[in-house]
């Protein structure tokens, strides 16, 4: 793609880069405008620029490229797919836990971003670059539910805006130990990269980005709860740390806790399951948001699957 130039204004003196380049381009998302920044595609007055927080003088020229979807790097795959609407714009997707949502580092196979070069072809956005046509955002590989996937830059780059401005409804399912004391409330705490463990997240006072999660406990059991929580920002495995965080992780989540040994006085089936449950016992059951073509609102539910299912019903018997 050739490279577009356009001058500041004057009376930018002082302003981000990134927040500079949304009023330039209003067809980029601020988040599509800090990997190009970060895969150093952008230049001021010719010089090579990789912070997204370069503040500006105004007046100088920014030269940015955006990079063309590469399909053919990928090769697309016949996987079925849970697919609970689509039509010429986007496809929403509910994803099995199991499935990593596109390729890296020691995955090339099997994921969404192939099944979808399967189902749609090359009709898939590029703005994510070509690991990821399509992506707009991401489920953790064991998450199971809801995906909105884009057809084009102009459907990628609308709802990118809406998550960034968080009008995106998302609400999970999730079983966790232990019952919060308070019913209801929000976790305010800033997510990072674990300071040691680099596959892990971590609450982060220092260096952390703003991560906002509200949960309300849905039913009380015998030393476990169901939560439904709704994201208000959409940090990498945020949920999972932010319930670790207040002392009530994750079931089957062996990445932020130690596991949970069942009370020998639980059922053995009952307690055969919960050892059994493999993966963080998180579901993406509700999403909706405005179809960025035709303004209309969608809306979509979906139940969890039946692993989650049975894990539910066998902690409901030790009541």
């Amino acid at each position: 793609m050739n490279p577009v130039r356009m001058h500041l204004p004057v009376d930018m003196d002082g302003e981000r880069l990134d927040k500079a380049m949304v009023v330039l381009d209003a067809s980029l998302s601020r988040t599509a405008i800090q990997r190009l920044i970060r895969e150093e595609r952008v230049r001021v007055d010719g010089h090579l620029i990789r912070s997204p927080s370069q503040r500006l003088r105004g007046g100088e020229v920014v030269e940015w490229t955006v990079p063309d979807l590469k399909p053919s790097a990928l090769v697309a795959e016949t996987i079925a797919l849970d697919i609970r609407f689509e039509d010429g714009h986007l496809v929403v997707i509910n994803k099995p836990a199991g499935m990593v949502v596109h390729p890296g580092a020691g995955v090339h196979e099997g994921t969404l971003v192939h099944a979808l070069l399967g189902h749609c072809g090359g009709d898939l956005s590029g703005i994510g670059g070509w690991l990821r046509p399509g992506i707009v955002h991401r489920l953790d590989k064991d998450t199971s539910g809801l995906l909105v996937v884009a057809k084009s830059d102009v459907v990628h780059q609308g709802l990118s805006r809406q998550f960034e401005a968080h009008t995106v409804s998302r609400r999970y399912m999730a079983l966790i130990r232990g019952v919060p004391r308070d019913r209801s409330g929000m976790i305010d705490a800033p997510v990072g990269r674990h300071p040691t463990v680099r596959t892990k997240m971590a609450v982060r006072v220092q260096g952390g980005r703003e991560a906002v999660t509200r949960f309300e406990v849905v039913e009380v059991l015998t030393g476990c709860a169901l939560v439904h929580c709704v994201l208000q920002t959409g940090r990498t495995h945020q949920i999972r740390v932010h319930m670790a965080h207040i002392g009530h992780p994750l079931l089957g989540d062996l990445v932020y806790s130690r596991g949970f040994d069942p009370p020998r006085r639980w059922p053995e089936e009952v307690r055969q399951e919960v050892l059994q449950f493999r993966r963080q016992a998180l579901h993406a059951g509700t999403l909706g948001f405005l179809h960025p073509v035709t303004g209309g609102r969608m809306q979509f539910t979906v139940e969890p699957p039946d692993d989650f299912q049975r894990l539910l019903d066998a902690l409901r018997q030790c009541q």
